[in-house]
């Protein structure tokens, strides 16, 4: 465990659907010595289904119902609405902004839509400058018999947008023009059959790639390069995200990096756990710490602060937000107090000022 306390001040922002509350978006000042939060503010937005925050830490991008609401974060971590920009198809439920911070893109569950959105200079979402629907079916009638795509990330070397797909079991690459915002298919990394690829992140140095499965339970660890200018991707490990479920009624969900670029974390619904790994920064292979409960049910998302002492976790079902002392030393997660109420939470980032 750090034995350094964090310092400076932090915000955690929650987004969630709003069924009984206009208020998708709550806003909380986070004291990095107890690991608790405080409500500072509340957004009126509907159902806020995922946000993200600009690499350049001054703006805060959200799904709603309408497209893509766009703040610029203030001093104190409150947001100042900027503007709205319809995306011409159903909600999305994934966004993210390349590493300039010039697009948005959007990820459709709903419709299996890309959209790309141009920023303009003062951070607010200006029009839209590619829409790419995908095609193909997929191997389970239930539900994935149809794109859906989950999750939209550029890779560290800006060049790529991979968009993950539930519904097809894969995770399609594109290259992005950095003059006009359109997307051009480079490349498919195939996942198993039945796997759900949901969500995807990169290593700092941009040298890994590490993809969540919903379905199967698993986190596929991929080295990444360009090679005469074409991206390639191999994958190196496979790590489960839980003991062997025999109920089958486990779906993994979120999936981050710490800030210190040291640990993967990830949550299980279902089984309503989070697991940490260690993370190899040479090899880019992951070592399971701990896979332990959060003490709600769902946890859509899960949020672990810069120093690696507090996790909070986003219950979905249970309307609830949950709080953690981490041990790393022996691998245990510590109930850091009582619960902080959270009608549908979706999402949550702690944001230092």
């Amino acid at each position: 465990m750090s034995e350094n306390k964090a310092i400076g001040k932090y915000v955690v922002y929650g987004a969630g659907y709003t069924r009984n509350d206009g208020c998708g978006i709550r806003v909380y000042d986070f004291n990095p010595d107890s690991g608790r939060i405080s409500l500072k503010d509340s957004v009126k937005i509907t159902n806020a289904s995922y946000i993200t925050i600009s690499h350049n830490r001054k703006f805060l991008y959200s799904i709603t119902d309408d497209g893509v609401a766009a703040f610029k974060i203030k001093a104190d971590g409150g947001l100042d609405f900027l503007n709205m920009t319809d995306i011409n198809g159903m909600r999305g439920c994934y966004l993210n902004t390349d590493y300039e911070d010039r697009f948005v893109f959007v990820a459709g569950y709903h419709d299996g839509k890309i959209t790309v959105l141009s920023i303009n200079s003062d951070g607010s979402v200006n029009k839209i400058c590619d829409e790419i629907y995908q095609k193909g079916v997929g191997s389970i009638a239930e539900r994935n018999f149809r794109p859906h795509v989950d999750c939209v990330k550029m890779t560290r070397d800006n060049k790529y947008l991979c968009a993950t797909d539930v519904g097809m079991d894969q995770i399609k690459v594109y290259r992005l023009n950095h003059e006009t915002g359109k997307l051009k298919l480079e490349d498919i990394i195939r996942s198993d059959i039945e796997s759900a690829p949901h969500h995807i992140k990169f290593s700092l140095d941009g040298k890994f790639a590490y993809i969540i499965h919903e379905l199967k339970n698993i986190i596929d660890v991929y080295s990444y390069e360009e090679v005469d200018e074409e991206p390639v991707f191999k994958k190196i490990q496979t790590v489960p995200t839980v003991e062997k479920d025999p109920s089958n009624m486990t779906a993994a969900y979120a999936l981050h990096l710490s800030d210190d670029d040291k640990y993967i974390y990830c949550s299980n619904a279902g089984d309503d756990s989070v697991g940490l790994f260690e993370r190899d920064k040479e090899t880019g292979l992951l070592k399971e710490l701990f896979v332990l409960p959060v003490s709600g049910q769902f946890p859509k998302d899960i949020a672990m602060s810069d120093d690696n002492r507090f996790l909070l976790s986003m219950n979905h079902e249970t309307n609830t937000i949950s709080f953690f002392r981490v041990n790393l030393q022996d691998k245990t997660l510590i109930m850091n107090g009582g619960f902080e109420p959270f009608n549908a939470g979706n999402c949550i980032l702690i944001h230092r000022l």
